[in-house]
């Protein structure tokens, strides 16, 4: 989705309430600022106060008719380079059939079957669909092509339309290597890795059940951090293991899913600065436990929400609808829930320009059909988002 082209100051006044996440500006943790207004500049956060205090000649004015006003939503973790849809797949596990691995194979058949043009479409579908539902900053995951030359062209069709990219050639191994796990490891710390790096900031593993073991992550991941990509792991979704763990060693800026942890795991998570990313939506789509969010935040540890957008095991991009599961379901706050999905992203893709509305940060936000940022939990389903502003610019 394009941003509209208008006026390079945006003025947005009479807001309700202002969620800025930034504490200095505002009321608690998220900084709120009632009877509000918050003044764009070239695309940047230039001041924030109270409404009608800001006058500028130039801005194009929103009236925000006492309605709250929010970050754009940060979702840090997606998978959105993809052919074909895993819809049956789906209707078998609401029957009782059990979420794996494995899965991921129908969907690689489909993407290497998909022309350049086919995969740069389906990310662009997605991330309009998720800006539409108020996420301004998208990570995007390669992962179903699983050969050089696919890995590549995924993360090319996504470049251009996401802000992150995030090489995942160890998702599974591919049935061609079912028989060569090691020739496939070196495969992904090697060849597939040069291919991939120029197109990439982060490197990823699935370390679980059914696909990479904590050695075999370590020697990817270092491999990528060699090649000056970031490590961030999906760890601990199916089983309790060491994914979580290697993520601290390795000072990965995230570990995402840490449905099942032990306590070691959550003393290590609470002693780093990895944040634990969550991913609701997973455990929604295949009637999987929970994470405990509460644990995790009791004990000082960053929490991110992330929708996990992919066809097999969490096919969304709702970051309202993950907003409010994990009000409902994790035991978080509505406002830690907030927190979470907008500041809590940022951290876990090591951004400081996004996520809050402190002066500096980029003027993306949301203005709310609401009067609150609570009725995003309080009003599940309801198609609350009414406007969406990147960099200070209407979103189409």
């Amino acid at each position: 989705m394009a941003d509209v082209t208008g006026s390079g100051t945006l003025l947005v006044d009479n807001i309700g309430e202002l969620v800025t996440n930034d504490p200095s500006a505002g009321e608690g943790p998220l900084g709120v600022v009632r009877d509000a207004a918050v003044l764009v500049v070239d695309g940047v956060v230039a001041w924030v106060g109270p409404r009608g205090s800001a006058a500028d000649a130039d801005a194009a004015v929103v009236d925000a008719g006492g309605r709250a006003v929010l970050p754009g939503f940060v979702d840090s973790h997606g998978h959105l380079a993809f052919a074909g849809d895993r819809a049956e797949e789906f209707a078998a596990r609401m029957s009782g059939q059990a979420y794996t691995a494995g899965g991921i194979a129908s969907t690689v058949r489909a993407t290497r079957a998909a022309s350049d043009a086919d995969l740069e479409a389906n990310v662009v579908r997605l991330v309009a669909e998720a800006r539409r539902q108020g996420t301004t900053t998208v990570e995007c995951k390669s992962g179903y092509g699983l050969s050089v030359a696919d890995e590549a062209r995924s993360l090319v069709a996504a470049s251009s339309h996401v802000d992150e990219t995030t090489y995942l050639g160890a998702h599974v191994v591919p049935a061609e290597y079912a028989d060569r796990r090691d020739d496939y490891i070196a495969l992904v710390a090697g060849e597939m890795l040069d291919a991939c790096a120029p197109h990439a900031g982060w490197v990823d593993v699935f370390c679980d059940r059914g696909a990479f073991d904590v050695d075999e992550a370590r020697e990817v991941l270092a491999a990528g951090i060699a090649r000056g990509l970031r490590p961030r792991i999906h760890a601990n979704q199916l089983e309790a293991g060491g994914g979580v763990r290697l993520a601290v060693e390795l000072g990965a800026a995230s570990a995402d899913h840490c449905t099942h942890l032990s306590d070691a795991d959550v003393d290590a998570l609470a002693g780093s600065g990895t944040v634990a990313t969550l991913l609701p939506g997973a455990e929604f789509s295949t009637r999987s436990p929970y994470p405990d969010a509460r644990r995790l935040l009791d004990a000082g540890i960053t929490v991110a929400l992330a929708a996990d957008c992919n066809p097999g095991s969490s096919y969304t991009t709702s970051m309202p609808f993950c907003i409010a599961v994990a009000v409902r379901d994790m035991r978080m706050t509505p406002s830690e829930a907030v927190w979470s999905a907008t500041l809590g992203g940022a951290r876990a893709l090591q951004r400081s320009d996004v996520g809050h509305l402190g002066v500096g940060a980029r003027g993306d936000l949301l203005l709310l059909d609401a009067p609150s940022h609570l009725h995003l939990a309080y009003r599940p389903g309801v198609p609350l988002v009414s406007a969406v502003y990147r960099r200070g610019l209407r979103a189409a």
